[in-house]
């Protein structure tokens, strides 16, 4: 193999390389937001324990159904992130043997790039969406916070 065929099979091999930084970035950000709508989820659930108000609990039933939809969406997204880095290591892997088996795989390469970007594109929106449901939830336990009475001071 001459030099330049393997310098354009590394070239080619770079792309995928950046999106699947991309995407592990993406992921890690994922599973630690996802690992705080558990926490939010538990605490919610620990407190519902104690709420006998009828008004009371159906605020907190809400908000536990607001951090169970919340966490739907972040699995979903951390799916599509995992199927996006599968794609662009194929993307890799499909070039390089692509180069050595006098290239045979024809558009391969290119349909698994594509399905990379289109899932990353597709969980990048479910990532908005739980974003603005975080946004929601917060507000909606801000409205919502019970007032203690404040002890005398002396």
């Amino acid at each position: 193999m001459q030099e330049s065929s393997t310098h354009a099979i590394l070239a080619a091999m770079l792309a995928p390389a950046f999106f699947l930084t991309a995407t592990a970035s993406l992921l890690l950000s994922a599973n630690n937001r996802l690992a705080r709508i558990i926490d939010r989820a538990r605490t919610l659930l620990r407190e519902l324990v104690d709420v006998h108000d009828e008004r009371e609990r159906a605020l907190y039933e809400k908000r536990i159904a607001l951090q169970r939809l919340r966490s739907l969406l972040m699995l979903r997204a951390g799916q599509l992130l995992y199927i996006a880095i599968t794609c662009f290591v194929g993307t890799s892997l499909a070039v390089a043997v692509d180069a050595f088996a006098g290239h045979r795989f024809g558009a391969l390469p290119i349909w698994l790039a594509s399905g990379g970007v289109l899932s990353m594109f597709a969980a990048s929106f479910l990532l908005a969406r739980e974003s603005t449901l975080a946004v929601t939830a917060i507000n909606e336990e801000m409205d919502h916070r019970p007032i203690r009475p404040q002890p005398p001071q002396a």
